[in-house]
């Protein structure tokens, strides 16, 4: 019977936090890319920015954003 040792597992867990910590990496940018943490993003700035002032709802904010697009395409193919 075989016992596993530390010096066995340690360069595997270490290669399972790579791992992990890339899979994290990626998903982070992927969702900033693709804008899922716009709102997030915009309700922190507007908190911090403007206190005393309500920020707008996530329809308003997204409705807002797709008119600024639409006036102004920028780089977009669409």
């Amino acid at each position: 019977m075989s016992t596993r040792t530390d010096a066995a597992v340690s360069p595997t867990r270490a290669m399972l936090d790579l791992v992990l910590r890339a899979g994290r990496g990626i998903r982070w940018y992927v969702t900033t890319l693709m804008g899922d943490t716009a709102y997030a993003t915009y309700v922190a700035h507007h908190r911090r920015v403007h206190p005393d002032e309500e920020p707008m709802t996530e329809r308003q904010f997204w409705r807002q954003k797709m008119d600024d697009q639409d006036r102004n395409p920028g780089a977009r193919c669409c």
